[in-house]
């Protein structure tokens, strides 16, 4: 597979990881189209492995989010600022704290934003409580699914 056929695969996964944090699009499948692409344009056993993995990381996902409540973002008042926040922490974190950090990371990006728009402590706590409780949790769940596929693929094409 060549450079330009990795970069748009990268681009739509990146895509996809955006697209989680924005209603109505369709983020988690975006990444698993791209590793099914790459998949099939390089048919090694390990884009294969990874492949299967993404597949199972996936549909684990979607039972997950079955579980928890329903996504009620917008009356919590989260806001799509809110969600760049989030993103940006999520992935941030997942970088600096290897995989488990996007979890801090989106949490601390959640709370940084509201105590930004609110000021003190306990208003921005007890924010960052509502919106996990309002769909928040469900959000957290698909962007960390999708991060540890990303994660996979790029050290799939690097290492691999």
């Amino acid at each position: 597979m060549g450079v330009v056929d990795l970069l748009l695969v990268g681009l739509v996964m990146l895509l996809g990881l955006s697209g989680v944090l924005v209603p109505g699009v369709p983020g988690s499948w975006l990444v698993w189209a791209a590793v099914v692409w790459w998949a099939l344009k390089d048919p090694r056993p390990l884009a294969w492995a990874v492949l299967v993995g993404a597949t199972t990381a996936l549909l684990l996902c979607q039972v997950v989010r079955w579980a928890l409540p329903p996504r009620r973002l917008r009356a919590s008042g989260a806001t799509s600022r809110m969600a760049v926040y989030a993103g940006v922490g999520a992935l941030l974190g997942f970088f600096l704290v290897p995989v488990l950090g996007a979890i801090p990371g989106f949490m601390g990006g959640v709370y940084l934003r509201e105590r930004l728009r609110l000021g003190p402590h306990g208003e921005a706590r007890a924010a960052l409580r509502t919106v996990m409780r309002s769909g928040g949790s469900s959000v957290l769940a698909e962007l960390f699914t999708c991060l540890l596929i990303t994660g996979a693929w790029l050290g799939a094409v690097l290492w691999g």
